[in-house]
């Protein structure tokens, strides 16, 4: 995934999860908003320290029918 495209995803996740955070908070369940912040950082470093799995070209074997 190029980075650009990355980084977009990056900010809608963390943006998503601070707006869920906050509502969780405001309905009485305030001990969730740092499981969601929490939870939401840890996607987004994921993202970006692994690599996305892909198959290159020549790596597929013929089968052996």
């Amino acid at each position: 995934m190029p980075s650009d495209v990355k980084a977009i995803v990056s900010l809608v996740a963390l943006v998503v999860a601070v707006g869920f955070a906050y509502w969780e908070q405001a309905n009485g369940k305030p001990h969730l908003f740092w499981f969601v912040i929490v939870l939401a950082a840890f996607a987004v470093v994921s993202m970006w320290i692994f690599p996305e799995a892909s198959v290159k070209k020549g790596d597929i074997k013929p089968s052996k029918d």
